[in-house]
């Protein structure tokens, strides 16, 4: 028989890097989770990957245990992380921060695909480059995605 599900719970934690201290305490703690479990179980699945933003989806049950599932780092962290800037524009339409090129783009979108809601790589391409344009990064070089 299937558990009932009582509560789902999203949060961005840093790999490896999961602790009591907000926002992981008081989002479990209100719905009744062993907050130290959690973290123990978070913590070991994403000791591969420490202090990269993960995303992480948490299905709270009526008994109060919980399942997770974690996702893949946000487009705007693999942008930051592939330009080597420190945070995007704060008037991307003015002021540009850096350059992307497609291929570094190409390489972002078959990571998140399985997270995003298209079908296409070249579908996940122009998603990508929308991001970036929307931090102030510029597309360039290479071959931009085939769109219809």
């Amino acid at each position: 028989m299937a558990k009932e599900v009582a509560a789902l719970i999203k949060l961005q934690i840093k790999g490896g890097a999961a602790n009591p201290s907000p926002p992981v305490g008081p989002a479990l703690g209100a719905k009744g989770v062993n907050i130290m479990e959690f973290c123990k179980q978070f913590n070991a699945r994403t000791q591969d990957r420490p202090g990269k933003v993960t995303p992480v989806v948490i299905t709270v049950y009526g008994d109060k245990s919980f399942d997770f599932v974690l996702k893949t780092p946000p487009a705007a962290v693999q942008i930051v992380e592939h330009t080597k800037i420190k945070k995007g524009s704060s008037e991307p339409n003015k002021s540009k921060v850096g350059n992307i090129s497609w291929d570094q783009v190409r390489t972002i979108a078959e990571d998140k695909l399985p997270d995003l809601n298209c079908f296409t790589i070249d579908a996940a391409m122009s998603m990508i480059a929308g991001t970036a344009r929307s931090m102030g990064v510029t597309v360039k070089g290479g071959d931009a995605p085939k769109t219809k």
